[in-house]
């Protein structure tokens, strides 16, 4: 990919976007978290239409697999797909039995998809572990993220080793893979705010005309637009490791800028159930927790660029 997608990748995305606007969208996300709920059927086609193998595709590759998980995560998919189709075929060379959750060895923290993953990706510090996970396994747990989560407590010695080194490598990819789910997220908040301003109508005129209000979206869409770029240039390099530590540390200081941004001018709206922007705005908070949070991700920027050999 230059600055164009190819007509395959641009195939591959809207054939994708066909397939989410049937079974994905901000009001499935937030009637699923009604129960608490991992969306199976969603998870099913994106199997069954290929998209989960895509890293792994004669003619498709990592870079294919972020397009896919970006245009998931703007349909607010509630299913794991990142960690099944970026970050187990980086980590591992293959695929995982599905849904496949992420976690580090002695963290305390809820979960993504815990509580419905068959296959836990475990990073045990030197090197990453695959643990089967029994129904059960996973104590789930209520939040306001919009996602599943469940605590899992493994052992660093659970499950099967991946080999020496394999513990940076699982990180690299969960790198990456935060930084593309933010993205979508973030893509999708900045359009429903900026459809709210350019219809909420005050002092006779939509609030979006007024210029101290374009010059704050504009700010966070240059965040935003920059954090697409750092994805793509991670993805197509492998996962290379200050590439994808610029990415995500990147993405998690633009997600707090869009938070607050995309919120303040929603107003009081943009804080209600009723209102699509919650669904994506509290995912950005929950995303910006994992790996140690922000301040790790610039940890590692620091490390990448400066101390690593």
């Amino acid at each position: 990919m230059d600055f164009e997608p190819s007509d395959e990748q641009g195939a591959i995305c809207e054939a994708a976007e066909q397939l989410l606007a049937t079974h994905a969208g901000p009001a499935r996300a937030a009637a699923l978290d009604a129960s608490d709920a991992y969306d199976h059927e969603l998870d099913a086609a994106l199997s069954a239409a290929g998209f989960t193998e895509a890293a792994l595709g004669p003619e498709t590759g990592f870079l294919e697999a972020v397009l896919l998980l970006r245009a998931v995560s703007r349909a607010a998919g509630c299913v794991a797909f990142g960690a099944a189709a970026l970050v187990a075929p980086g980590v591992a060379g293959r695929t995982l039995p599905g849904p496949v959750a992420l976690a580090r060895v002695g963290d305390p923290a809820p979960v993504r998809f815990a509580a419905h993953a068959k296959t836990l990706l475990l990073d045990a510090g030197d090197e990453a572990r695959v643990v089967r996970l029994e129904p059960g396994a996973a104590t789930p747990v209520r939040t306001n993220y919009l996602w599943p989560m469940g605590r899992v407590h493994a052992a660093p010695g659970a499950g099967t080793s991946l080999g020496p080194g394999s513990g940076a490598r699982l990180r690299r990819w969960w790198r990456l893979c935060l930084a593309t789910e933010l993205l979508g997220h973030m893509e999708s908040a900045l359009d429903i705010t900026v459809a709210y301003v350019r219809g909420r109508r005050q002092f006779g005129r939509a609030i979006g005309s007024f210029q101290a209000v374009q010059h704050r979206l504009a700010l966070a869409t240059v965040q935003v637009e920059g954090t697409r770029w750092l994805c793509y240039e991670a993805a197509a390099k492998g996962a290379a490791e200050q590439a994808v530590a610029t990415a995500a540390a990147h993405a998690s200081d633009a997600a707090h800028l869009v938070f607050r941004e995309t919120h303040q001018l929603s107003g009081a709206m943009g804080y209600t159930r009723e209102h699509p922007l919650h669904v994506f705005s509290m995912r950005l908070a929950a995303l910006r927790l994992e790996l140690g949070g922000p301040g790790a991700q610039r940890r590692e920027v620091a490390r990448a660029r400066w101390i690593a050999p």
